[in-house]
Parts: structure tokens; C-alpha cells; sequence
């Protein structure tokens, strides 16, 4: 039993040090931009030795980075299943969805560009996919399955849709849109995607 419990608290040790060395480094990527997210800096921020963060993550900044990408793909599909499930309507639920996308990326833009932007070992739309990958685009899908009148074709029509809202964060975020045009952007996003057969 004795064994048994310390193996249990080692084991909850070990993952609140790599929950603790994602946090950091996604705290510090949102506060100075990923360059100035090193080894040194994480270890020194979070009191721990550089060994113990390559104990930890054996791949070091990449797989940090990848981490911290895979948390903000989980994140992205609570966000989008919270939004659907709070709306009754399918333009109401598109709308939440749009608007919980976009809000996420302009609230968590270093997050967001480790997921869409930086070089990680992620692969989309492969047989090995990660899982949090596959639970973000599942929710972007059955928003487009559950309409009264769904798409024939859903994962291409997600892909469309994921890809009209990643070029409006993209482009929100780097300034190249009127911001006097936001909510429009939004509200036509939505009108193309209920029409669309």
C-alpha cells in the first residue's frame, strides 16, 4: 500500500512539473513572443535546473512548444462545444462558434501561433494526428453536422470553415482589416456557411 501511494504522489509530482513547465513557458511566450522563450529563461522563471526540464520534455523548446500548441487545440474545442451547447439555433451556435474562435486567438496569440504558425511535431490531418487535433476539428464539424440542413461533404466543409476562421485571426491580428469591420466579418462568415448546401 505504502508503495503503491508514493508511486501514486510521484507520478502526480512529475505531471504537475510538466502542467507547471507548460504554464511557464506559455506565460512567458504570451508575455515576450516565443524568441524569448529559452531552456535557461523557463528554468530560471520556475525555480527548476535545465536537466530537470529535459527530464521532462526530453525534445526541450520543441516539445515544449508542441505542448503548449496541443493544450491550445483542447482549449479551442471547449471553447467551440461550450458555444454550441449554450444555443439552440444554427445561426445562434455558428455565431458562438465564430466568435469563440476569434476571441481565442486574439486573447492567446503566442498559443495561437504555436498551434498554426511555428514549426511543430504535430501533424494535421494525418492517421497520426494527436487527439487534441482531432477533438478541435470534431467540434468545428458538428456544428456543420447538426444543422437542419448539413453540407454533404463535413470534413471539407470544416476544413473551409477552419480555414476562413484561421485567416481572419491571422489577418485581425496583424492589423491588415479594418476594425471597424469586425462583427460584419463575422456576421457575412456566418450567412456563407448557412446558405452553403
Amino acid at each position: 500500500m505504502a508503495t503503491t501511494t508514493a508511486a501514486a504522489r510521484k507520478t502526480r509530482d512529475k505531471a504537475a512539473r510538466r502542467a507547471d513547465i507548460i504554464n511557464h513557458a506559455r506565460a512567458l511566450a504570451e508575455a515576450d513572443g516565443w524568441e524569448a522563450v529559452t531552456t535557461r529563461r523557463l528554468a530560471d522563471a520556475i525555480e527548476y535546473s535545465q536537466p530537470v526540464l529535459y527530464s521532462h520534455f526530453p525534445g526541450g523548446m520543441a516539445e515544449i512548444m508542441n505542448s503548449v500548441a496541443l493544450e491550445g487545440f483542447s482549449e479551442l474545442a471547449s471553447v467551440a462545444g461550450s458555444a454550441t451547447n449554450r444555443h439552440n439555433t444554427d445561426r445562434t451556435r455558428l455565431r458562438a462558434v465564430v466568435d469563440g474562435y476569434l476571441d481565442f486567438a486574439a486573447a492567446h496569440p503566442a498559443v495561437y501561433a504555436a498551434m498554426f504558425t511555428l514549426p511543430i511535431r504535430s501533424r494535421f490531418a494525418a492517421e497520426e494526428t494527436d487527439q487534441e487535433l482531432l477533438a478541435a476539428f470534431d467540434q468545428l464539424a458538428a456544428i456543420l453536422r447538426d444543422r437542419a440542413n448539413p453540407p454533404r461533404d463535413i470534413d471539407t466543409s470544416t476544413e473551409l470553415l477552419w480555414s476562413a476562421l484561421h485567416g481572419l485571426a491571422t489577418l485581425d491580428r496583424d492589423g491588415r482589416l479594418r476594425d471597424t469591420a469586425r462583427r460584419a466579418r463575422a456576421e457575412l462568415l456566418v450567412e456563407i456557411f448557412l446558405q452553403a448546401p
